[in-house]
C-alpha cells in the first residue's frame, strides 16, 4: 500500500463516527458502577476505537459531582468563561488525531449529563463556523437532571435550529418512576430543594420513598437500583444505536449482534 492509500485508510477510519460517554457521580477514571463499567465494555465491544469515556472531569467525592451538576443544570456556562471540566472534555474530544468529518455522538447519564450538556453548549460555540466538526453532533442525555424548561435544555435546542447540535434524545432515556429526572429545574435554589426532598422524602410534599439515598437492590430509590443493573446499559445501546442509529447503520447492526449474543445466555 503507497502512502497515498495509507492517508485515505486513515482518513476513512477518522470519518467514522466517534461515541464519547459521560458517566454519572459515582465513577472515576478507574471505577464504575455496574451499568456504567457494563456500557463501556459492551460500547467498546461494538465500536471498538471508535469509543471513548470521558476523563479527569471528576471530584474525588461522588458528592462534590452531584453538587457540580446541581449548580450548572439550570443554564448554559458563559460563553468565555473558563471551566476547567468542560475544557478537559473538549479537549479530550478534538485529540488524538480526530478528523473534522467525524460524526460526533454524545452519550450520557446522570450527574454526567449536565456536564455533557455543558460541553455540548461550549462546543456548538467555539464550533460555529465548523472549524472542528462539519456535521452537527448528536447528544443523548440520559437518566439526567436537566429539566426541559430550563435555560440550559432550551438553549441546546437552539443550537439544534442552527444546524451546530443534531439530535437531541431526553425522553427515551429517563426511567419510568424515577423522580430523579429534572430536579435540576429553572434556578439552583429549586435544585437545592429538589435534591433535598429527593433524599428526605418525609420532609417534602413533592418526592416520596423511598429516599435517593436508598441504594437496596430490590427496595431502593429507582435511580439507584437502576444503576447496578447490566439492563440499563442494553437499554441505553437500544435507543442509541439500534433505535435512532445515531451512529449510522454498521454500529446498529453490531450492537444487535452484540446484544443478540446477550439474550441467547440468558
Amino acid at each position: 500500500m503507497n502512502s497515498s492509500d495509507n492517508n485515505n485508510a486513515f482518513i476513512s477510519n477518522r470519518a467514522k463516527p466517534m461515541i464519547w460517554f459521560f458517566a454519572g457521580g459515582e465513577t472515576r477514571d478507574d471505577k464504575f458502577n455496574v451499568f456504567t463499567g457494563s456500557f463501556i465494555r459492551l460500547m467498546s465491544e461494538i465500536a471498538e476505537s471508535q469509543f471513548d469515556f470521558v476523563k479527569g472531569i471528576y471530584f474525588s467525592s461522588p458528592v462534590m459531582n452531584v453538587a457540580w451538576a446541581l449548580n450548572n443544570a439550570q443554564r448554559p456556562i458563559r460563553p468565555g468563561l473558563k471551566n476547567k471540566i468542560t475544557e478537559t472534555a473538549f479537549r479530550q474530544m478534538i485529540s488524538n488525531g480526530y478528523c473534522p468529518d467525524t460524526q460526533l455522538v454524545i452519550v450520557s447519564s446522570s450527574s454526567g449529563s449536565v456536564v455533557a450538556a455543558q460541553t455540548a453548549c461550549y462546543l456548538a460555540e467555539v464550533n460555529r463556523e465548523r472549524l472542528f466538526f462539519k456535521k452537527p453532533v448528536h447528544l443523548a442525555l440520559g437518566a439526567t437532571m436537566i429539566s426541559k424548561e430550563s435555560e440550559l435544555y432550551r438553549r441546546l435546542k437552539v443550537y439544534q435550529g442552527d444546524g451546530l447540535l443534531g439530535k437531541i434524545i431526553y425522553d427515551e432515556l429517563q426511567d419510568e418512576g424515577d423522580d430523579s429526572a429534572g430536579i435540576g429545574s429553572i434556578s439552583r435554589g429549586k435544585a437545592w430543594s429538589n435534591a433535598f426532598g429527593l433524599m428526605f422524602p418525609v420532609f417534602s410534599k413533592k418526592f416520596k420513598s423511598p429516599s435517593f439515598l436508598n441504594t437496596h437492590p430490590q427496595k431502593g430509590h429507582v435511580h439507584r437500583k437502576r444503576s447496578q443493573t447490566v439492563q440499563k446499559a442494553i437499554d441505553f445501546i437500544n435507543v442509541i444505536l439500534i433505535e435512532h442509529k445515531l451512529a449510522g447503520d454498521h454500529y446498529c447492526e453490531k450492537a444487535k449482534a452484540v446484544i443478540g449474543r446477550l439474550e441467547v445466555k440468558e
